[in-house]
């Protein structure tokens, strides 16, 4: 009995003409999208990766470190001079009023030295008669309004407030006294007496 005519076995292999051309190309290799690049992840015990922050402004080396040297002392300002009209015979007075007010503002006992140019302030006069040592004592205790006259008012040290009253005393009193009183106020000296002898010792435009 004849056999049937073997039939063509086709293959898993074979392929038409149009797979196998499509075979022999070879696919296209994706393209990298633009994007942001992922950030690596942080290796352990390593920080990660930080991105670069704008470069601080840097301080010149001059200015970051002084140069060496002698530091210069604090120049001494010049007190405020204030300046309160009064005859010889209202001087004291007059001073004694401004003692007051400083007080009543706020300034501490301590902080005001009062001299005058003629007789001596009653509370001086009272405490030298206990003997200067007594005197001089309170003086350095510095805790109250301390009165003296313009003769030993050298001894004195400097205190914020200086009042001066021009209750008597000649001009070369005054020409000496002033100055003195001067370099003792801090920062206010208040000077009681006429204005024309004070502008004459101090300068114009006190």
């Amino acid at each position: 009995m004849p056999l049937p005519p073997e039939e063509p076995q086709i293959h898993e292999s074979a392929q038409g003409p149009r797979a196998a051309a499509a075979s022999s190309r070879t696919a296209p290799t994706p393209r990298p999208v633009p994007g942001p690049r992922p950030v690596a992840p942080a290796r352990p015990g390593r920080p990660g990766p930080v991105r670069p922050s704008a470069p601080a402004q840097r301080t010149p080396r001059e200015q970051q470190t002084a140069a060496p040297g002698p530091v210069a002392a604090p120049s001494r300002t010049a007190p405020q001079i204030q300046l309160i009209p009064a005859s010889p015979e209202g001087a004291l007075d007059a001073a004694e009023e401004a003692v007051d007010l400083l007080l009543d503002s706020g300034r501490a006992p301590g902080e005001v030295l009062l001299v005058t140019t003629g007789d001596p302030h009653p509370w001086a006069a009272h405490e030298l008669s206990f003997g200067e040592g007594a005197y001089w004592a309170q003086h350095d205790a510095g805790d109250d309004v301390f009165y003296t006259q313009h003769d030993i008012a050298a001894r004195a040290t400097e205190r914020p407030v200086v009042v001066v009253a021009l209750n008597g005393g000649s001009d070369a009193v005054a020409v000496s006294a002033l100055p003195l009183a001067l370099a003792k106020a801090g920062t206010l000296l208040i000077v009681c007496g006429d204005p024309q002898r004070i502008n004459a010792v101090l300068g114009a435009g006190v």
